[in-house]
């Protein structure tokens, strides 16, 4: 976590004797405090002072400056949200083609349902309806173009 403002202080004082490390800080009745720590501890408290600074370097330099759109966040975005006419094109495509799939026969209609919605393969439908892949290719295909048929009325003025 990243300080904005350091709670304490750092000091090293060369003696004849050797060098003695100092912590000041300011409790909280706001009373001045320097204690005198082992140089492990100065040692650990310089590294995390450091951490602290790329922490914080890093952040700056990751930090987006410019204010954030809403035209910006279209651009960013990674689907483009669909135009009022474009999602009610689509929605009556949707409706016209739910009703196109519901008009087929039962037989095709879950045949085809299950080769193009759930996709399951020619082989796996042959063997849950008990007949050859052939026949459900040939049913799926029938199938497809009754839809197609339909869209086309549907796509055609």
């Amino acid at each position: 976590m990243a300080y904005k403002a350091k709670a304490y202080t750092l000091r090293e004082e060369s003696t004849e004797s050797g060098t003695r490390y100092f912590i000041s800080f300011k409790d909280g009745q706001v009373e001045h405090h320097e204690l005198e720590v082992s140089e492990q501890l100065f040692i650990e408290f310089r590294q995390m002072e450091r951490k602290n600074r790329n922490l914080q370097q890093w952040n700056q330099r990751h930090r987006e400056f410019n204010e954030v759109w809403d035209e910006t966040l279209y651009r960013r975005a990674l689907r483009v949200p669909k135009s009022l006419d474009e999602q009610m094109i689509e929605g009556e495509r949707n409706e016209t083609l739910c009703k196109a799939v519901k008009s087929l026969p039962e037989i095709q209609r879950r045949r085809f349902l299950l080769y193009y919605e759930y996709e399951f393969n020619f082989y796996q439908i042959a063997a849950m309806e008990h007949c050859t892949a052939s026949a459900i290719q040939k049913s799926v295909a029938i199938a497809k173009e009754k839809v197609k048929a339909e869209m086309r009325k549907y796509l055609q003025p």
